[in-house]
Parts: C-alpha cells; sequence; structure tokens
C-alpha cells in the first residue's frame, strides 16, 4: 500500500478531472513547482497509484441509449458454473463491467446498448442461453447526476 499525502490526493483530482493538462498547469493548481510536481506524478506512476489514462466519451455519440445495471444470480456456486459464466460474459461486448458481489446474487454486470430492444435481445439470447443463470434483475439508468468514470 502506497501512503500519500494531500498534495498527492490534490494531484489525483486534478489528473481525474482532466489528466491531460500540462503539467506546468497541473503544478499550478496543486501549488508545487513544475519539476516538483512532476516527480510526484512519475512516483504515483512507478508505485501503480496511477495504472493509465483514459478519455471520456460520449457513448451516446456512438449510438449507446440505453445503460442497465443488472444482478445476476447463480444456480450453482462451483468453480466450473463461475468460471463457465465469466467466460460467456468475456464475450458479450454489451457487458462494459463484471463484478462478483456479495450477498443473494453473484454478479453486477454494467451493460450498455443502443436501446430497449438491443437490451431486450441481450436478455433473451445472452442471458437466456446460459446455464445456472437462476436470476436476472435488471436496473435500467434514466438519468445520471453524477459520473466519474472514463
Amino acid at each position: 500500500m502506497t501512503t500519500i499525502d494531500r498534495i498527492d490526493q490534490r494531484i489525483l483530482q486534478e489528473l481525474s478531472r482532466d489528466a491531460r493538462q500540462t503539467n506546468v498547469k497541473l503544478a499550478e493548481q496543486v501549488g508545487l513547482s513544475p519539476s516538483a510536481c512532476l516527480r510526484r506524478v512519475q512516483e504515483l506512476e512507478r508505485s501503480g497509484v496511477i495504472t493509465g489514462y483514459k478519455a471520456v466519451i460520449d457513448r451516446s455519440r456512438l449510438g449507446i441509449g440505453c445503460v442497465v445495471y443488472l444482478t445476476v444470480g447463480l444456480s450453482k456456486h462451483t468453480k466450473a458454473s463461475l468460471e463457465a459464466f465469466e467466460r460467456a460474459i468475456a464475450e458479450a461486448p454489451e457487458v462494459v463491467e463484471c463484478h462478483t458481489i456479495t450477498g443473494a446474487v453473484e454478479y453486477l454486470l454494467r451493460v450498455e446498448v443502443t436501446d430497449i430492444g438491443a437490451y431486450k435481445d441481450f436478455h433473451t439470447n445472452v442471458l437466456g442461453t446460459l446455464p445456472h443463470v437462476s436470476s436476472i434483475t435488471s436496473h435500467i439508468v434514466m438519468d445520471s447526476s453524477k459520473s466519474t468514470r472514463s
């Protein structure tokens, strides 16, 4: 585990807001000289705190009009059934996130598709064909008041 101070936290906050800003601007934002700021950013990268930089994409411009979070429960909890489910989900381009979770179900998925019809198709023809899927609960996103994801 890496220990970070308030200046490192500010650097991370500023880079999360705009990772393309110049080192000079970042240094001004956090109150450091450019050379000291660059050393800190490089240390955050070297230590694995910063693992990469991403573009923020307006998915609606790519035709993504429907985002659905869904929970999936399995009827069998064997290693083989979990691995089979995860392999199938890895092949589904509609699934942009898959998390193993605690509680009454095994998985939380984030699905991004063009519209509700495309989601129905995914629900029926992908999830509906997987063995051991015993429950699916869909939560359709109507609006997002806050999102810090890339």
